[in-house]
């Protein structure tokens, strides 16, 4: 056969050569169990992620409706009063917070809010808001706007 080959010139050559073998195609599939494991975890946190970002969204809607009241009520401390009062309902018991006026109404904002500026800062006109349209509301509107973001309620006091 080597006597064959001597004769052969190289496009002779390269005619004898036989193609390689195709290599098996790679599965797409994983071929360890733990990958299908894995994946079934992922999608699971995945999905328990969502629906708590859901219902979270869901459970402070009353907060973004009410910061939309409070940009378009501008500085009226009655109005701002009003929208306050509304977001506490919305967020807290009724029967404890529908009673409340004057400075317990005050002091409940100060215990929702973790500060005093209601009742011993600018925050102080509300108590008399519904009653006394002349009162000086400097920054209340930016005050009611922070209380209404950073209220815990009854059911997210650790968060």
């Amino acid at each position: 056969m080597s006597e064959d080959l001597a004769r052969l010139d190289l496009i002779g050559l390269l005619d004898l050569l036989e193609p390689l073998p195709e290599p098996q195609p790679v599965p797409l599939w994983p071929q360890t169990a733990g990958w299908f494991w894995l994946g079934l975890i992922l999608l699971a946190l995945a999905i328990w992620l969502v629906r708590r970002w859901l219902l979270r969204r869901r459970a402070d809607a009353y907060r973004r409706a009410a910061l939309r009241e409070i940009a378009a009520a501008g500085e009226d401390p009655s109005i701002l009063a009003a929208i306050l009062r509304r977001t506490a309902l919305a967020a807290f018991p009724r029967a404890q917070v529908a009673g409340l006026y004057g400075e317990a109404w005050l002091a409940f904002l100060d215990h929702a809010y973790g500060g005093t500026e209601f009742s011993k800062g600018r925050g102080r006109v509300l108590a008399r808001a519904p009653y006394d349209k002349g009162g000086d509301a400097t920054e209340l509107a930016v005050l009611a706007a922070d209380w209404v973001r950073r209220h815990r309620g009854p059911g997210r006091a650790g968060q």
